[in-house]
């Protein structure tokens, strides 16, 4: 392993791949290392709880790029490497296996570990997170001897879950802490739409639900999960969905200022001279968040920080200021949103959500703040501009699906 890269990159996930991809890109001919702690190379995280559970894509179709494409661009795929410790007066990071390596730039690139349960049972061997293709592989290990299966959150991750489980035939069962499905990311009337596409295709969703402990067997196997209120739900496999912690522990022990993530300006470059952060471990102002220090834990985020970052390495004049957009697969739905919903006063329901293809339109003091889009892929792309430039629209014209969002008037 060469000891020392110009730049190194840490964390092999679509932002640290981008980084390394748009040094290239920008003709960058120093040396550069992509380093994970997968054995595996860079590829997408999005169809692990969609299409990679579902058996619809091998994990080939889910790389980024073919293997070749890193040495042909002279990339140097470090992979099964795990940074214990970082020295940013010295340039060089330790690794677990107590190696070293050098750098002269150094962009954090890690994302997060899946939130996990700390109850009773909580370390049994058939509670999964959601979070790498060795998650998924033990839940795909396991489906033919799974019959009842409880996820744990209702958010994006848990609901993907859920959809491709119950196409495969499992009885799932969704529980949720709070009073509704998505509650962190949209808002009630997406929810309640989501719930009953969800009960519909048989899955039992239990709201303001606790986990109190896991009931385990002589195997160390989760045989039943027991809520608050003293109801336990037997099943086969149970996945948790409840988030993740940023992975920041040794850029922190270094002296990186951080809070929810490690904080980085417009350039994504952290306190710490020469070192950068950049996608869901990095916690950045974002305009469409009223200037708010927030990490957005999207593909949308980790590609445009890395672009970012590595224009900036490049001596370009570039800041982050992208307009944030997300997309969940369930079932035969796409929804499709843009912007953050966060803190909206009002919202316009545009179409009948029976229908199945409806938007919902979030404002604030007036102006388009987000759009979710169901099965509404027109309004999503119209709706995206509307965002960006802040505008106010009339109302009952908002309402009205026979009227294009780029031709409806402002107010």
């Amino acid at each position: 392993m060469n000891k020392h890269y110009d730049i190194l990159i840490v964390g092999a996930g679509h932002a640290g791949a981008q980084a390394a991809i748009a040094l290239r890109q920008q003709k960058f001919e120093g040396t550069i290392a992509l380093m994970g702690n997968e054995k595996y190379p860079p590829y997408e995280r999005p169809p692990l709880s969609k299409e990679y559970l579902a058996g619809e894509k091998p994990f080939e179709r889910i790389m980024l790029r073919p293997e070749s494409f890193w040495g042909e661009r002279e990339i140097d795929l470090l992979t099964g490497c795990r940074v214990a410790k970082v020295d940013p007066i010295g340039k060089k990071v330790t690794l677990s296996s107590d190696e070293e390596v050098g750098f002269g730039k150094l962009i954090w690139a890690t994302g997060g570990s899946p939130r996990m349960l700390n109850c009773a049972g909580s370390q049994a061997r058939n509670i999964h997170g959601v979070r790498s293709r060795a998650d998924v592989d033990k839940m795909i290990a396991a489906l033919p001897t799974t019959e009842n299966v409880v996820v744990i959150g209702g958010g994006y991750i848990g609901l993907e879950a859920a959809a491709v489980l119950t196409k495969l035939g499992k009885k799932v069962t969704v529980i949720e802490t709070l009073d509704r499905v998505l509650s962190r990311v949209a808002g009630e009337t997406l929810s309640r739409f989501f719930e009953e596409e969800h009960r519909q295709h048989g899955v039992t969703i239990e709201l303001e639900s606790m986990v109190e402990e896991f009931e385990t067997n002589d195997e160390g196997m989760a045989t039943g999960v027991k809520l608050a209120d003293g109801r336990v739900f037997p099943a086969e496999m149970f996945i948790v969905g409840i988030g993740i912690i940023p992975e920041t522990g040794p850029l922190v022990a270094a002296g990186a200022a951080a809070g929810n993530g490690v904080d980085v300006d417009q350039h994504c470059r952290t306190s710490l001279e020469d070192i950068y952060a950049i996608g869901d471990c990095a916690a950045h102002s974002n305009r469409f968040a009223d200037g708010a220090h927030i990490r957005l834990e999207s593909v949308q985020n980790a590609n445009d920080q890395a672009k970012v970052a590595a224009l900036d390495i490049m001596g370009e004049d570039c800041e982050y200021n992208a307009i944030p957009w997300f997309w969940s697969n369930q079932y035969d739905l796409k929804l499709q949103t843009v912007g953050l919903s966060t803190g909206h006063d009002e919202y316009v329901v545009r179409g009948e959500p029976s229908s199945r293809k409806f938007s919902i339109i979030y404002l604030k003091d007036g102006k388009v703040i987000a759009l979710d889009c169901v099965n509404a892929t027109k309004d999503y792309v119209q709706g995206r501009k509307i965002v960006e430039a802040g505008l106010s629209l009339d109302r009952t014209q908002l309402a009205d699906t026979e009227i294009p969002l780029k031709e409806i008037e402002r107010v």
